[in-house]
């Protein structure tokens, strides 16, 4: 690559590159950066403490619409170095487990308008 990417270069340096993002960057290495500019804005202007930011990076990654096995591990490793304790993130993979019962919420109301009340 001739053309500078900074953000690129620094989420390889503070270790939270994505291993799937090298193909991106490969392919459409401005798209990423952007994405990546994107991404950052509210680690750059959150006032919520960096623990609580990792602690809501786990549930995204744990989520069932996500399930993303290496950043799950990643923002629980984060979490740790920013004072989060086990009960903590185990709390946080519990509360995103309730996600799960929307798919009955919605559908089961759907399958009784669609085959009739019975």
């Amino acid at each position: 690559m001739s053309k500078k990417y900074s953000k690129i270069d620094e989420y390889k340096e503070k270790g939270d590159w994505n291993k799937t993002w090298s193909l991106i960057e490969e392919k459409s290495p401005d798209f990423l950066e952007a994405y990546l500019n994107f991404r950052d804005v509210p680690h750059q202007t959150s006032s919520i403490p960096h623990k609580y930011r990792e602690l809501i990076l786990v549930a995204i990654n744990v989520a069932t619409t996500h399930m993303y096995g290496p950043g799950t591990k990643r923002h629980i490793e984060n979490a740790k170095k920013h004072g989060a304790t086990e009960q903590e993130v185990l709390e946080t993979i519990q509360m995103v487990s309730i996600m799960g019962i929307h798919s009955c919420n919605l559908g089961y109301p759907l399958v009784s308008e669609i085959y009739g009340e019975k």
